[in-house]
């Protein structure tokens, strides 16, 4: 009878494996670095340069008679920023009296949008017959193209043969022959344009949120004799507000930000009333060739924002933390 035997190896030898080589392993640690590289090159050439570039020029005065030899513009120090905060002045007027439109503009329209959007969510969240067919119709002001969407509001909005005032007329609500682009009237037509860009945004990405929302959740509010109304309180809001944090900042930016909707709608000169931030620092360095105080404006509005969001962020999730 044999018995098989099994070689083993002697006390105290290791049969390690080899290790990889050290060009391999520094190729793959290098691996994120070169993916992240062209990101960082773009971002740097698209958005940090030309950042830096506008508030340097906030620091000169750069006007039309410098334009040919940019970089031998005088230094203004700090003159551009007293002239946009001197309020008592003409040009402090004008842009604290555009900053209100502005403010005023973004609270109707993230408001407006907002309410739009959560209820075509919470609509067409249950499934019943031609829901698909009112998705897509409810996404296609946001998935045409803007210019082209503005343009036929634009149209929408002439004195003469606009269908505003055809619809106003024909309903007998006055004689079809108001100026909706002029006067104060024109905050109006902006603000409706600007709705109804910006609520397939709000509506697509709660419907969105909607979809982590458990059926049985609902099921049970039901049979405690909750109606639809404590069901959106106490269930749809408290589940959507992560969505909604990132939402209602976007939907800021955004709108406050908003230099397409004046500037197809008006022009370089919109109405008084439509005298939005973005328009109006276009105005004073395209128009008056006011490049210096241009960017002076620009960087007061970026600072404005960032400490806006950063107050946001900060009361959101502090307020996260609490519940």
């Amino acid at each position: 009878m044999s018995v098989d035997t099994v070689e083993t190896p002697a006390a105290g030898s290791t049969a390690a494996a080899p290790a990889p080589s050290r060009p391999r392993r520094r190729g793959r640690r290098a691996t994120p670095y070169l993916l992240v590289l062209p990101a960082v090159v773009l971002e740097l050439l698209v958005h940090i340069v030309p950042m830096l570039v506008g508030i340097w020029m906030s620091f000169v005065r750069l006007t039309q008679f410098f334009i040919a030899n940019w970089s031998q513009a005088p230094s203004a120090g700090l003159d551009n920023y007293k002239i946009a905060l001197d309020f008592s002045g003409p040009l402090g007027k004008s842009l604290l009296h555009s900053f209100g439109v502005t403010l005023a503009y973004t609270v109707l329209v993230v408001g407006v949008a907002w309410l739009f959007g959560m209820s075509g969510a919470l609509v067409l969240h249950r499934s019943f017959r031609g829901r698909g067919f009112l998705r897509t119709l409810f996404l296609v002001p946001y998935a045409m193209p803007i210019y082209a969407g503005i343009m036929t509001w634009s149209f929408i909005f002439q004195r003469d043969n606009g269908l505003m005032n055809h619809l106003v007329k024909s309903l007998g609500l006055g004689d079809g022959e108001s100026f909706w682009l002029v006067g104060n009237n024109a905050f109006a037509s902006m603000a409706i344009v600007a709705i109804w860009r910006a609520w397939p945004f709000a509506f697509l990405m709660l419907l969105a949120g909607l979809q982590n929302v458990p059926d049985e959740v609902y099921d049970a509010a039901s049979v405690d004799g909750a109606g639809i109304w404590k069901q959106v309180r106490y269930i749809t809001l408290p589940y959507l507000r992560p969505v909604n944090v990132v939402l209602v900042l976007m939907l800021f930016l955004w709108t406050f930000n908003d230099f397409n909707t004046p500037f197809v709608l008006f022009g370089p000169t919109p109405p008084r009333s439509a005298d939005l931030m973005s328009i109006h620092i276009y105005g004073n360095s395209f128009v008056s060739w006011n490049f210096g105080f241009g960017a002076a404006m620009s960087v007061l509005l970026l600072l404005f924002l960032l400490v806006v969001t950063g107050l946001y962020l900060f009361l959101t999730s502090r307020r996260s933390r609490r519940a």
